[in-house]
């Protein structure tokens, strides 16, 4: 397989926003990008790694098994210095099961106040890409930033009301789309995934 190859591709998520950003990121690919629900496979096998590549491994190789498609998982998340690194892996189960956005947020803001100190942060997107139980190819991006105290902006999803992005003086939830998939975390995972895949003439 290579990336002429490729006509569909399922990214291994039931989350509809970050669903929304791997299609904008992958749109010059001409791919048909589906979600889990979309491809017919059950996914949300656990996550039992101890960083984001192993998750997003883990993720990958185990639902390409449910599908002839070539699978791309995600495992991402929010490190804060100050926290020791925390969310973490557990970003989006920081609050519990049934948490929404807001009740994360909270919890890392009154968190970050006790513990003071360094504001500073950064979005961490570690990618893998499989296929019928194989694992092709992995990537990394990262984004650095500071952690306000107190949400801005609407747009996006997760932390990106309190993830303040210096380059261009804005939270990640005040970036329209376009801004946003030009510098985040997963925009430059997908480029440097995409790099490796054009490198590669057959990956079997």
């Amino acid at each position: 397989m290579s990336l002429a190859d490729i006509s569909h591709l399922v990214v291994a998520t039931r989350n509809p926003g970050k669903l929304r950003e791997f299609r904008s990121l992958l749109a010059e690919t001409g791919w048909r990008v589906l979600g889990l629900h979309e491809a017919g496979a059950a996914g949300d096998p656990e996550e039992t790694g101890t960083g984001f590549a192993e998750n997003a491994r883990q993720k990958a190789v185990a639902c390409s098994l449910e599908t002839p498609l070539p699978v791309l998982a995600d495992d991402s998340g929010l490190e804060v210095f100050a926290l020791g690194g925390r969310p973490g892996i557990r970003s989006a189960r920081y609050a519990g099961e049934g948490a929404t956005d807001s009740d994360r947020i909270v919890r890392v803001l009154e968190e970050l106040e006790r513990a003071g100190g360094d504001r500073h942060a950064r979005f961490v997107c570690a990618l893998a890409l499989a296929r019928r139980g194989r694992l092709l190819l992995e990537a990394e991006g990262e984004c650095r930033g500071e952690i306000l105290r107190e949400p801005r902006g609407d747009k996006g999803f997760g932390y990106d009301p309190i993830f303040y992005f210096p380059e261009l003086s804005r939270t990640y939830a005040e970036l329209d789309e376009r801004e946003k998939n030009q510098v985040s975390h997963r925009a430059r995972a997908v480029k440097a995934l995409l790099a490796l895949l054009a490198g590669r003439a057959d990956l079997g």
